[in-house]
């Protein structure tokens, strides 16, 4: 066996480790930024909705949570020497939570920030802001499910 079939199937599960997380950590990362230059927009105007705007600020968050967990999960599953389909079966099983938590992330960001808006001049309608970004959550949370049954469903 040459080093590239050893390395290989590793290599490529460890791939979709990085994509699970990277991708998921950018699309929050981003989801973040959006809501958090929203609230501080508001926040210069009223500092008192700091309490009010943080849970908005943060729901774009847990989509790097999704990627981190489904990278541990396909951490458990490498193997050094694993063959090159087992990899392939990892970095398969990665692209759900991936893709699903890139897009949400970033989406999840924008309603927040609509959200902090309306905060601002509606502070008694920040559970309706909330329960819109959290519709938006479903679709990162259907990702890392997936990813899970993926991941624990295919046998190699």
């Amino acid at each position: 066996m040459g080093i590239l079939e050893a390395l290989g199937g590793l290599f490529l599960g460890l791939l979709g480790v990085g994509l699970a997380v990277g991708l998921g950590g950018t699309g929050s990362s981003i989801g973040v930024g959006y809501a958090g230059r929203s609230a501080a927009g508001v926040l210069a105007e009223d500092p008192d909705k700091f309490g009010k705007l943080i849970i908005l600020v943060a729901l774009p968050g847990t989509q790097g949570f999704y990627g981190l967990l489904a990278g541990i999960m396909i951490l458990g599953q490498l193997k050094l020497g694993m063959p090159v389909v087992d990899g392939l079966r990892l970095l398969g099983c990665s692209v759900p939570v991936a893709i699903a938590c890139l897009f949400s992330g970033i989406h999840q960001g924008k309603v927040c920030a609509s959200g902090c808006q309306m905060v601002a001049k509606r502070p008694e309608a920040m559970f309706k802001a909330v329960m819109y970004g959290a519709m938006v959550e479903t679709y990162a949370i259907l990702g890392l499910v997936t990813t899970l049954l993926a991941l624990y469903g295919i046998k190699g």
